[in-house]
């Protein structure tokens, strides 16, 4: 019997990444294994989350905005955010998805399209995770047409009145600022949708929470309702008009998609060969079998293809050059290949597989989600093939 090595170890892909990045993505491993988790079974079982708690540990750890300059971010690079998703979605996507929507949605709005007064009042609280932003796109009957979405913004003297609803807003019940999208009429002084920037106690902002999910139980995720609510001229996004301004942000939550998605399907092949390792089976260990390890061997390839994907476009947002079809690359593939690895792990595990004793149903369920989510498998097979064919084939 030879000594056994980690699948990511096969690709030596710590040799791919700089030490500083490297730094990080330790501190948050190691904050992941101390404080998550040993707590998020019983998050994901009660279908709730201390979303404040974690947002006050995550901002003293600094990766709330990490890849943002200013305002109190950090300023770390486009991989080590990656890296950082990677961990923390390796204890549970929704912890991810905590982290990705307040620095890549909710933040990167307001620093990418922000006024400066914007950027000075949320930005370093939110850095700090003194205060909790959602991101309000998605609607009940417009996910990926966003285009057609019925939440609208009139103007009323010199202020505009927001009215509408958005569905599937993680953070939502308890954020302090909402990044709302709207349809306003070119004759009000605005092009098409435009951002608004939303304090959650404004008079009829209402988010009520969504419960009785299956999946991405240890997250808060919120209906948006808005009656009217009333807001400034200063409430827009001076810099983000029509949808190309959402679409910036959901390329910047994606790309942590294409490392977080990893860190489930990391955590499920792990502890599927410990398992497999200390399971007997007719007198010997379940890993000693021939079908056991070539599941093993298949999963830990695709594992290792995905970070080096990973790697590689993390390497082109650093350097200014990821097109978004590249970020649909890797959306597309290591959601898929993740789900993937986790529902195989789930035939090694037997029975087990299916209890909050161990990870892998929590991540497969978690990662129906993430698959559909940011960009649904079928709106990124159409990017690329659009990217590769020169056609458009949305309608």
């Amino acid at each position: 019997m030879t000594q056994s090595r980690s699948p990511l170890e096969l690709f030596a892909v710590d040799d791919l990444i700089d030490q500083e990045d490297l730094d990080l993505r330790n501190a948050v491993r190691q904050f992941a294994a101390d404080r998550l988790a040993p707590r998020v079974g019983d998050w994901y079982e009660a279908g709730d989350l201390p979303a404040r708690e974690l947002a006050a540990e995550l901002g003293k750890l600094g990766v709330l905005g990490m890849h943002l300059e200013g305002y109190g971010c950090t300023g770390a690079s486009a991989t080590a955010y990656g890296l950082a998703c990677l961990e923390l979605e390796a204890v549970d996507s929704g912890l991810r998805s905590l982290v990705s929507v307040q620095g890549s949605l909710a933040m990167f709005a307001i620093w990418k399209h922000g006024s400066q007064e914007q950027k000075q009042q949320w930005l370093p609280r939110m850095a700090a995770g003194e205060a909790i932003g959602c991101f309000g796109l998605t609607e009940p009957d417009f996910g990926s047409n966003p285009a057609d979405m019925r939440t609208r913004a009139v103007r009323d003297g010199d202020d505009w009145l927001l009215t509408g609803t958005k569905m599937w807003i993680t953070n939502g019940s308890v954020a302090d600022v909402a990044v709302v999208w709207a349809q306003t009429d070119p004759d009000q002084g605005a092009r098409g949708i435009r951002g608004f920037v939303v304090p959650t106690d404004t008079p009829g902002f209402a988010a009520p929470k969504i419960t009785r999910k299956l999946s991405l139980r240890a997250s808060v995720t919120s209906e948006l309702v808005l009656d009217d609510v009333r807001l400034p001229q200063s409430a827009i996004l001076p810099a983000a008009q029509g949808l190309s301004g959402p679409l910036s942000c959901l390329n910047e939550a994606r790309f942590g998609i294409v490392f977080g998605a990893l860190g489930a399907a990391r955590d499920c092949l792990e502890t599927t060969i410990r398992y497999a390792q200390e399971r007997t089976l007719f007198d010997k260990s379940l890993a000693a079998y021939q079908l056991t390890q070539a599941k093993i061997a298949d999963m830990t390839l695709e594992l290792g293809k995905g970070m080096l994907l990973a790697l590689q476009l993390g390497r082109l947002k650093d350097q200014g050059r990821l097109a978004p079809e590249q970020i649909s690359l890797g959306k597309l593939n290591n959601v898929r290949e993740a789900i993937s690895i986790a529902r195989e792990c789930r035939t090694i595990l037997g029975a087990a597989g299916i209890t909050l004793d161990y990870p892998i149903m929590r991540h497969a369920n978690n990662l129906e989600s993430v698959l559909t989510y940011e960009g649904t498998s079928e709106v990124h097979q159409l990017v690329i093939g659009r990217a590769v064919t020169g056609q458009a084939a949305f309608r």
